[in-house]
């Protein structure tokens, strides 16, 4: 049974900029005033350019596919089950850890509101609620997930906006002039600290391609929903950089949006932890709309237990695949272990764009003319690309190495299961042939 192709362009646009703007949006810019100062707005700018190598690479792999799995499937149809696997398990479980994450995050600003919810078992029904209610939204349909998503990306969105516009008005009464210098006296170090910094900033976009088979015209919606979402993510962080630099300065601070609020509302604290909510939530509807889509991929492909490929005859939904992401959420959320998982998020994005952007390369040589949107250099810009992603993974700590290592070690015991599974079941084929024509 196929999936409903209720994704539009707009819709996946909505999604990208949900899947970016997170929670690192309302810290980040205490540790870029401390690296950069006013020259701070320059680099969330210099950042999405970089950013923009990976995406262009992104939008044209995917517009070959029209099958649900994203990078995990890109990588599989290059290079093979085996590097399709590592990439997989490295993508899954940084989705897992970033929804526990955020589920526990919300609770902690909900803390600050609202005291009971500290308790053990208030904290658990939050969660669980927290989750449930996006789970049940996609189960029942894509439609019905996708239109929870966009109410929340306009929901965190508005906050923000708010802050911009409150801040641009209080600059225009108190104009200040940047110097030269503020650009260059940070030093190289810095510079290139804050870029880092501000590239896993930009993650997440990649989850939006996991839902392929369910988005109208991909071959035209993907490109323009990545471009676009990209545009919309950039202009909103540096402006958001802006605003608190123009606003409280470069003065250290633990909760830069919070200070900015208190200046320019009354109860700011109170909005800022509303927002924080709201934004966090919104990454968690995005996350259980596309994630489980990657647990569907791999069952569709025989790398996991067929259930998990189901597709509910009556709403037409990965529910299985639905069920058992939200289940394996809650755990780590309510547990606690989300945090070994979150440790590798960062690397775990590094690892799948490296491998998208050797299959531009890959699927250039084998498939020369096929229909896929065409970015100008291609195989240069990819390599480009897979350059950057080096860099920053040899910047990763032990812990986080060792944690990788893990992570690879269990997607090489699912390449074999899924080797010794795909050999059984010839061998059975072969073996009720052989029965066949013996009678």
């Amino acid at each position: 049974m196929p999936f409903i192709r209720a994704i539009g362009r707009w819709t996946l646009t909505a999604l990208v900029v949900n899947s970016i703007v997170g929670a690192s949006i309302f810290g980040l810019p205490s540790e870029l005033n401390r690296l950069l100062g006013r020259a701070s707005p320059i680099a969330m700018l210099l950042a999405a350019a970089i950013i923009s190598l990976i995406v262009a690479c992104m939008a044209e792999v995917a517009s070959q596919f029209r099958q649900s799995g994203g990078g995990y499937l890109y990588v599989r149809t290059a290079f093979g089950r085996f590097a399709g696997l590592q990439v997989g398990w490295f993508w899954i479980l940084a989705s897992i850890g970033g929804g526990a994450g955020c589920a526990n995050l919300f609770v902690q600003y909900l803390g600050s509101i609202w005291e009971p919810v500290t308790k053990s078992g208030v904290r658990i029904a939050v969660i669980t609620f927290l989750i449930a209610l996006p789970a049940t939204a996609n189960y029942v349909g894509v439609r019905s997930g996708a239109r929870l998503s966009n109410i929340l990306t306009l929901a965190k969105l508005l906050p923000l906006g708010i802050l911009i516009l409150l801040g641009l008005l209080r600059f225009s009464q108190h104009p200040q002039l940047i110097s030269s210098i503020e650009f260059t006296s940070p030093g190289t170090a810095a510079w290139l600290r804050a870029l880092l910094l501000l590239i896993f900033a930009y993650a997440g976009f990649e989850n939006t391609l996991a839902p392929g088979a369910e988005v109208r015209n991909p071959r035209r919606t993907v490109p323009f929903a990545l471009i676009v979402g990209l545009l919309v993510c950039a202009a909103l962080y540096a402006s958001i950089q802006f605003v608190t630099v123009a606003s409280i300065g470069t003065r250290p601070t633990e909760h830069p949006l919070a200070d900015v609020a208190d200046l320019l509302l009354s109860h700011g604290s109170l909005f800022v932890a509303l927002a924080v909510m709201i934004s966090t939530y919104g990454w968690i509807s995005g996350d259980i709309l596309t994630s489980p889509r990657i647990v569907y991929a791999f069952a569709e492909t025989g790398d996991a237990p067929r259930f998990l490929g189901n597709i509910h005859s009556g709403f037409q939904t990965p529910a299985f695949a639905i069920v058992v992401y939200a289940i394996l959420t809650w755990v780590l959320a309510v547990t606690g272990t989300f945090l070994w998982v979150a440790a590798v998020g960062g690397a775990s994005t590094l690892i799948l764009y490296s491998g998208v952007c050797a299959a531009l390369i890959r699927l250039r040589h084998v498939e020369p003319r096929a229909e896929a949107f065409r970015i100008p250099f291609g195989p240069v810009v990819a390599v480009l690309a897979i350059g950057i992603s080096v860099v920053l993974i040899s910047a990763l700590d032990r812990l986080q190495a060792l944690l990788m290592v893990i992570t690879a070690a269990l997607a090489t015991a699912n390449w074999w299961w899924a080797k010794r599974r795909e050999v059984h079941n010839k061998q059975d084929a072969q073996g009720v042939v052989a029965a066949g024509i013996s009678n």
